[in-house]
């Protein structure tokens, strides 16, 4: 029977539950997954439950919290002046987008507002899954052949960006 190896493409069927069972993706609302192992495509937790797998198998998997979105880091909750915000309704549970600086360069970035007064306004950028164990379900559709960039030895998924070539190598840039 054919298992699951390193840089297999594979397509899989997944949910993916919180500790207290509620779900929180599916590939229910969005069709099954097909990604190739080794590209850094899905979680290495993730990946590392697909290798091995056999057609048709379901297994579970839990991926420790600092393993999937991280550690909950408290100097990522701040509390912010509401000047910025007049006019505009906010109440907890709220995720806004959120202008930041990071090396010289704007970037917008989710926050999650956890409660609001006249004032100010605390908010948390963690991932709104940071700091909880995720459980997989995950059920292995198919293992697929890999395009022929990849079994040529290409490796890089390179199907969608050029391919491979014999004066250029990978289009992996």
């Amino acid at each position: 029977m054919q298992r699951v190896s390193q840089n297999d493409s594979v397509t899989i069927v997944y949910d993916g539950l919180l500790p207290n069972g509620e779900q929180f993706d599916s590939s229910r609302d969005t069709g099954p997954l097909q990604f190739q192992l080794g590209t850094g495509a899905v979680l290495p937790a993730f990946e590392q439950a697909v290798l091995g797998m056999a057609p048709q198998e379901t297994k579970s998997v839990t991926v420790a919290a600092k393993d999937a979105y991280g550690l909950k880091n408290e100097e990522l909750i701040i509390t912010l002046g509401r000047q910025g915000f007049a006019g505009q309704t906010i109440a907890p549970g709220m995720i806004l987008g959120m202008n930041m600086e990071r090396d010289g360069q704007q970037h917008k970035v989710p926050a999650t507002v956890l409660s609001v007064d006249a004032e100010t306004m605390t908010v948390d950028f963690n991932h709104p899954l940071a700091g909880q164990d995720i459980t997989y379900r995950i059920t292995l559709l198919s293992i697929d052949t890999p395009p022929a960039a990849e079994a040529a030895g290409c490796g890089c998924g390179a199907s969608g960006k050029g391919g491979c070539t014999p004066n250029r190598g990978c289009g992996c840039a």
